[in-house]
């Protein structure tokens, strides 16, 4: 992406007027809050630009095991668009999502209103994890929960009224990042995904983009969060350059880049005002490169986070419709 000289002049005038209102309020950043803190700062602003939650025929607490003998709480959304997508057995077509945050606030709660609109618009359920989180659980902690999460989600689906041929893995920020690792594991299982629902993934070790550059300061999402996430997440720097964390440009344990091919095909939606536009790009073009179906789509004028304001930011309730279709696209028998 070519560098703007005021990156501000590209925000659309309703994102213009959300930065400043948030501004005005003068709250401390982020960055200067403990964890915890942050947490609950963020837990308190999440709804006050999302859409109101959608009923939903079904809302379920489930508790889903984990590797080393721990459970993570979850939430089984079932809207009443569902019905006509059931198969022959009545089952139902199901989206695994995993929230942002960085990977250290966020939760189910911070996310439910977004995750029951695609339900409803995508006509599936949507299984949402409350992966754990950094610093108390740290890299790659929240990774094997995702993978867990899946492998139990296929074993439980028909139990649950869920259909394992038909399962997609999304998620937003660094949920999409663990979407992103979740189907390569998903691949390498041979277990078959629909489609990877990533929103503003994160898919490289060290934020040296043009757009890293060009978004530092003033547009929500700024260069010291970043790096508080990352520093309360990552073990040392030795995990920047890990797979499961960059999958764009990590290797494993053998020192080689992950080979994408024959991934379950991706829609990306992007900000085009937000420091991680240009390595979802990059993203792309890497799956593409590898013969992986990709639509990726980037949304003018808007910042990280847009997907979650839909009262008062048009373009989000736009990529809630596109991502619905895209589900409904994928899940069709």
């Amino acid at each position: 992406m070519s560098l703007h000289q005021n990156p501000r002049h590209l925000l659309t005038h309703a994102m213009r007027g959300v930065i400043d209102r948030i501004h005005r309020a003068g709250h401390p950043p982020m960055h200067a809050m403990s964890p915890q803190q942050a947490r609950a700062f963020y837990e308190a602003g999440a709804g006050v630009l999302d859409i109101p939650p959608h009923k939903m025929a079904r809302d379920e607490a489930l508790s889903i095991p984990t590797r080393d003998g721990h459970t993570v709480p979850a939430r089984l959304w079932v809207p009443h668009s569902a019905e006509p997508a059931a198969n022959a057995q009545g089952q139902l077509p199901v989206l695994l999502y995993l929230h942002g945050g960085g990977f250290t606030v966020g939760s189910v709660a911070t996310h439910a209103a977004l995750c029951r609109h695609l339900a409803h618009l995508g006509h599936c359920a949507v299984l949402s994890v409350d992966y754990r989180l950094a610093p108390e659980h740290p890299f790659p902690t929240a990774v094997f929960d995702a993978w867990d999460s899946l492998a139990w989600l296929r074993e439980q689906a028909a139990t649950l009224g869920l259909d394992a041929e038909r399962v997609a893995v999304g998620g937003d920020s660094a949920g999409g990042t663990l979407a992103i690792t979740t189907a390569l594991h998903a691949r390498d299982q041979g277990w078959p995904l629909r489609l990877q629902l990533l929103f503003y993934p994160g898919c490289v070790g060290h934020q040296n983009t043009p757009s890293h550059r060009q978004f530092a300061q003033g547009f929500i999402l700024e260069e010291p969060h970043i790096s508080y996430f990352f520093g309360h997440y990552l073990r040392s720097p030795a995990d920047r350059d890990d797979w499961r964390f960059a999958p764009l440009d990590g290797v494993d344990e053998q020192g080689h880049q992950p080979d994408p091919s024959g991934v379950a095909p991706a829609w990306i939606g992007l900000a085009e005002c937000d420091p991680l536009v240009d390595e979802g790009v990059a993203w792309g073009d890497h799956l593409r490169l590898h013969g992986v179906p990709v639509d990726l789509e980037i949304y003018r004028g808007v910042v990280h986070g847009f997907i979650q304001f839909g009262r008062a930011i048009p373009e989000a309730l736009q990529a809630h419709n596109d991502a619905g279709r895209v589900l409904r696209q994928a899940f069709e028998n």
